[in-house]
């Protein structure tokens, strides 16, 4: 049997769990609709092996770019398992050659970015919870940081391996104050600097928008397409957030411009006891990514913006499959 047929066999099964799933969900109704059916990772084949050559390993030039690339089925599980094949990287338009192509647990470099201000009063307790929830995923050479903001952003721990002292940071965070939230961004950011991994991301837990940021919305958008760290977010959204402020009823959209822009992801969260599944769903998401690497066939050092598109070209049998990755670059500068 050849790969595609594997695969095939494989979605043919999934398949027919999802058609069980949707059965289930007509008989028991609303009820049901409560569990997400985004819950883990649906893998069609075992993994491959990193499929990188020798000299890729050793010609880690500024003239690669890489791209993370998260993909995912209709019912927004995590596809694993594709080939080199599957996949079409493009830059302004014109296809490109991929030199690196990777699907393993890569170690990544992190930083949480807690929303501590007064609003957060009343959620502060499973914010955290979701946050540990995330920390407990992580592969033993990941290193994370930890900002936390109010009326100000602060630094509350340095790059670090443990898990145990971040956690316990997070214990001493006491609500309270207006939220920062653009600056605290800027904050993680500019740390990210200093990451040691070659794969960074940013993960945002926050309620609302920002309302005492010296910072702007343009300023953090230039800061990110300079970079290549993915944001992910998870907004906690009150039902009656719109009738509050402007900024509380912007501060879900905002987040997923930031991460769409990236590669992330953004998830609204509006029942707080679904904090803990949205955390670990991230981790996986950020464990199950295919890491992408090209050598732009325009070799000018101009400065200017590289708009990437990735597509995929999936075996048959596949459903309608949605690729995120972000959006570009700016070309090095002479």
């Amino acid at each position: 049997m050849n790969a595609a047929s594997r695969v095939d066999a494989r979605w043919m099964a999934a398949g027919a769990m999802s058609l069980a799933l949707a059965a289930l969900m007509l008989v028991c109704g609303p009820a049901c609709a409560q569990v997400p059916a985004t819950s883990g990772p649906l893998i069609y084949k075992p993994p491959p092996k990193s499929d990188v050559s020798k000299e890729d390993t050793v010609r880690k030039d500024v003239n690669l770019v890489t791209v993370d690339v998260t993909v995912t089925d209709p019912y927004g599980r995590l596809v694993t398992g594709l080939d080199r094949e599957n996949f079409r990287v493009y830059e302004d338009g014109k296809e490109q050659q991929l030199m690196r192509f990777e699907e393993d647990d890569i170690p990544i470099s992190i930083g949480v970015v807690f929303d501590v201000s007064g609003s957060m009063s009343d959620k502060i307790s499973k914010s955290r919870m979701a946050a540990v929830q995330f920390f407990k995923t992580a592969n033993p050479a990941d290193e994370f940081f930890l900002v936390d903001f109010a009326d100000r952003a602060e630094l509350a721990t340095p790059f670090t391996t443990s898990v145990e002292e971040l956690q316990n940071q997070l214990l001493f965070s006491a609500p309270g104050g207006m939220t920062a939230l653009l600056d605290a961004v800027y904050l993680g950011m500019s740390e990210m600097k200093g990451a040691r991994n070659a794969r960074k991301a940013l993960l945002i837990i926050s309620d609302g928008g920002d309302n005492h940021s010296r910072y702007d919305e343009e300023d953090i958008k230039r800061f990110l397409r300079e970079s290549d760290v993915q944001i992910y977010a998870v907004g906690i959204v009150d039902p009656d957030a719109c009738d509050r402020t402007a900024e509380e009823c912007a501060g879900p959209t905002f987040l997923q411009g930031l991460a769409d822009m990236t590669g992330g992801r953004s998830f609204i969260v509006r029942n707080l006891d679904d904090l803990g599944d949205v955390a670990t769903k991230i981790s996986m998401e950020l464990r199950n990514q295919y890491v992408l690497g090209y050598r732009p066939s325009d070799r000018k050092t101009d400065g200017k913006w590289r708009k990437i598109k990735v597509k995929l070209r999936p075996p048959r049998g596949l459903p309608p499959l949605t690729v995120y990755a972000r959006y570009g670059y700016f070309a090095p500068h002479s």
